[in-house]
């Protein structure tokens, strides 16, 4: 002051002018009144606005013993730094008062005391702190076997994350960082803080995402973040969060490589995800709702990793999904996904067959979401060519279907007509089976006589007598149905035959195109490949009906040529 009044003297100024000076009216007065021996109060509000206005009046020890500079600092130490909650005040007003909080060191010294705090067991915390949140997994398995009073005084290992909640992302990310730095914080934990400040912080919408006004800190935010997170292979965070993250990251374009960290984070916990989680809007110039590429991304690395362990375990191929449920999480997953996005109308069929066949055929062992997926899309895009249909039924396997698909299939309009003869085919193949089974008791004697090869030859050739029998049963109810109408119902009614209730479409075609192809051990029943003949030569057996309407010859006289 002495100083400045010295130059306002030489300059025949009647003011003093103290440009830039730090903390405002209010700090300048604290300094004043301890000039003149006045009651100050300091508090943690304050007390770094006070400490950087008496940096700049130089209120040192040189001018005068016990200055202000040295009681500010006393009580910093022996006070402040030692309270939670005063140090992340402290911090937050510090932001304003840059960039002497940050030269004077008061900055570093408060990051410090609290990630040193954070560290602190939780048996031994006796401050206040902030806690609303519902207790995670472990405190709640920890707290249910505790009596009433210890619940009160349990400290989860959570408990400060929603305190630094309220710091600035910048000062937030250095907080986090020494956190992390000192080697003791549990990556769960680090996950729980990051996922609360992105609650915190992140909007709900959209459109407040996307807009102008804050999309740049929700750039930062994201970027922020994910750099953050546990180098634990995405452990410490789950799968949803994790995908929100991605969301925002999309939406808000952000780089490259944090999306490529978060989709390699995301792959390892994909089984863990829903198909909510897995709507990741698209972004201009896609013109599909939802981005259909980024989730193959991570479907693809998520196979990549699964391969990875196999080769690693060779030994678990074949056990590999009865010991896996994650593979078959994932193939339910991606099925439904599927059928949610087949109602875009802009969805190419390249798109729907690309991450269809990404999935491993081990994660669906059932078919019947993959039909109602594929069932979905023809639905949803009519204008398909007769080619494209039958190249996106051929996804599916119709054996893999259960009873109610292989039902709803067979009434399918949609669906192209040899897929609907192969759904038939099986049908009446697992009818034959359920009724062999049934009297494999009375025949155990004689089969455990016989050779494999005998009971193999037995087996098949009694399998197509049955189908022979089956298929005339089918032609006779039909022109019993076209003499009387009435009593054809009720008998299609009663019937017991493997397939009942068959649709008028699937009787017409039995005429036309019904042709069995049974190889030795093996069926090939793609809907994509002609169903018109075996993979394999032997034991094929082809039923035509070798006579006209207008013969007039009864069904039970009818030729039937056996190849």
């Amino acid at each position: 002051m002495q100083k400045l009044v010295q130059k306002a003297s030489e300059d025949n100024c009647d003011e003093i002018i103290m440009v830039d000076f730090p903390g405002g009216p209010n700090a300048f007065e604290i300094c004043a009144k301890f000039c003149y021996g006045m009651a100050v109060t300091l508090n943690a509000y304050n007390v770094v606005a006070a400490r950087c206005a008496a940096e700049y009046l130089e209120m040192t020890e040189d001018v005068d013993r016990g200055n202000l500079i040295f009681k500010i600092e006393v009580f910093l130490n022996s006070s402040i730094f030692h309270s939670w909650k005063d140090s992340i005040i402290v911090l937050r007003t510090a932001k304003s008062l840059l960039p002497w909080s940050e030269n004077l060191k008061i900055v570093g010294r408060c990051i410090d005391s609290i990630a040193s705090k954070t560290s602190v067991d939780p048996a031994n915390i006796t401050w206040s702190y902030t806690y609303n949140r519902k207790l995670s997994v472990q405190d709640k398995i920890v707290g249910d076997s505790m009596k009433l009073q210890e619940k009160i005084e349990s400290v989860p290992k959570d408990w400060w994350v929603e305190d630094i909640c309220e710091l600035e992302i910048d000062l937030y990310k250095r907080v986090m960082t020494a956190v992390k730095s000192k080697g003791r914080m549990d990556g769960a934990v680090i996950g729980e803080a990051l996922k609360t400040y992105a609650v915190r912080w992140l909007p709900d919408s959209v459109d407040a995402l996307v807009s102008g006004v804050h999309s740049w800190r929700n750039k930062l935010l994201v970027e922020t973040i994910a750099c953050l997170l546990p180098s634990d292979n995405g452990v410490g965070c789950s799968c949803s969060f994790l995908l929100k993250l991605l969301k925002v990251a999309v939406l808000a374009g952000i780089d490259d490589s944090s999306k490529e960290d978060l989709v390699k984070r995301i792959s390892l916990k994909l089984h863990e995800a829903s198909v909510k989680d897995l709507l990741i809007p698209a972004r201009s110039p896609q013109t599909t709702l939802y981005d259909v590429g980024m989730v193959q991304s991570i479907v693809n690395q998520y196979m990549t990793h699964e391969q990875r362990s196999q080769d690693v375990e060779p030994g678990k191929s074949a056990g590999f999904v009865l010991g896996h449920g994650s593979l078959l999480s994932v193939g339910k997953l991606i099925d439904w996904y599927l059928g949610e996005i087949a109602h875009d109308q802009n969805l190419s069929l390249t798109s729907f067959i690309d991450l269809s066949c990404s999935v491993s055929e081990l994660a669906r062992p059932v078919h019947d979401g993959l039909y109602k997926a594929i069932d979905i899309y023809l639905k949803e895009h009519p204008s398909l060519t007769k080619a494209e249909r039958k190249k996106i039924c051929g996804l599916m396997d119709v054996k893999k279907l259960t009873m109610e698909a292989s039902m709803h299939a067979a009434q399918n309009d949609r669906l192209p007509l040899r897929v609907v003869v192969q759904v038939l085919f099986f049908e009446q193949v697992k009818a034959a089976t359920r009724a062999q089974s049934r009297n494999s008791d009375a025949r155990a004697t004689c089969v455990s006589k016989m050779s494999p090869d005998e009971e193999w030859d037995k087996t098949m050739g009694e399998d197509c007598r049955s189908l022979k029998k089956k298929m005339s049963e089918v032609e006779t109810n039909e022109d019993g149905g076209q003499k009387n109408s009435k009593m054809g119902k009720k008998k299609s009614r009663n019937s017991k035959s493997g397939v009942q209730l068959l649709p008028s479409r699937s009787r017409r075609i039995f005429d036309k195109l019904w042709v069995v192809g049974v190889g030795k051990g093996h069926v090939d029943n793609r809907s994509s490949e002609t169903s018109g003949s075996s993979q394999s030569p032997s034991s094929a057996v082809v039923v035509r009906d070798n006579t006209t309407k207008s013969s007039g010859v009864p069904s039970r006289h009818r030729r039937h040529s056996v190849s």
